[in-house]
């Protein structure tokens, strides 16, 4: 099987030794987007819930670019430094997902790349 690299200039480019996403098969695994905004690379602000929106944003670019969206996504992960903010991600995840929701694991940190509050990746499966 052959991989092939997913690239979204709509999404931040990799700061590290990784791809936005590798796609194998139908199956694309996507690494974790933290909440910084593309044109700049610059962290979208300091408050949760707009570092939340700017992550699925990415999520949703990165997806697009795979050639789905991000309901095809079938597993989430989502790191947090603080669970106090479970409720809030919840929420907002609603408004990017629709059911049937996908698999899901939210765990806490203790930190995360260029002191992001989140971060989430995951797998998401192409249709036929």
């Amino acid at each position: 099987m052959t991989k092939s690299v997913i690239h979204s200039e709509a999404a931040p480019a990799a700061i590290g030794t990784y791809n936005q996403a590798i796609k194998a098969g139908n199956t694309v695994y996507l690494s974790g987007q933290i909440p910084l905004v593309a044109s700049t690379m610059e962290m979208v602000s300091d408050d949760f819930a707009a570092q939340a929106h700017q992550v699925f944003k990415n999520l949703c670019a990165v997806c697009e670019a795979a050639g789905g969206d991000i309901n095809d996504m079938v597993k989430v992960n989502i790191f947090l430094i603080d669970l106090g903010h479970f409720a809030t991600v919840n929420e907002i995840m609603a408004q990017y997902f629709n059911t049937p929701y996908p698999a899901r694991a939210a765990v806490q940190v203790s930190a995360l790349p260029k002191a992001a509050q989140i971060e989430i990746d995951g797998i998401m499966q192409l249709p036929e």
